[in-house]
């Protein structure tokens, strides 16, 4: 397959709590297609239950959103890394 040996990451952004729902379900496409998860991969905002804010409207990102992003990218590239040089034998 094209995506042996590839790396995939999510970002998920919105005003309700179905993250951890999308997250399940885009990896689950993502892993039948041929595509390596790092730990870690997602990385989510939810603002209030029911509330108007969206994320695009917010002024700052919220701290732990920058760390978690950060090491979402820090691990899928240390895993891009290993795949690079030893991908997958089939």
């Amino acid at each position: 397959m094209p995506s042996s040996s590839k790396v995939a990451v999510a970002a998920i952004v919105g005003n309700e709590d179905g993250a951890h729902f999308s997250s399940a379900q885009l990896f689950q496409s993502l892993n039948d297609t041929g595509y390596t998860i790092p730990a870690i991969a997602a990385c989510y905002w939810v603002g209030e239950a029911m509330g108007s804010t969206d994320f695009k409207d917010l002024d700052t990102v919220p701290d732990k959103v920058s760390e978690t992003a950060g090491m979402i990218a820090s691990n899928a590239a240390h895993l891009a890394g290993l795949l690079k040089h030893s991908p997958y034998p089939g």
